[in-house]
């Protein structure tokens, strides 16, 4: 009898350690109603700090793309 050995490698290994996310890192965000600067981090909820109002836009970011 032959034995057949299958080889299911594809060259990945799944490791258990999570990607790199900065907790600490702030986001700004403008409300849309008193037009104060927001800044959030991750978990924060989503409202004005001076208003409580729930709609905020994100800044557009300041950095120079390459092309």
């Amino acid at each position: 009898m032959s034995q057949q050995q299958t080889n299911n490698n594809t060259g990945f290994q799944i490791t258990n350690q999570n990607t790199f996310e900065d907790t600490n890192r702030s986001v700004k965000y403008l409300c849309g109603d008193c037009d104060a600067e927001v800044s959030l981090k991750r978990g924060d909820p989503i409202r004005c700090k001076e208003c409580g109002y729930r709609v905020l836009y994100k800044q557009r970011t300041n950095r120079y793309v390459f092309c």
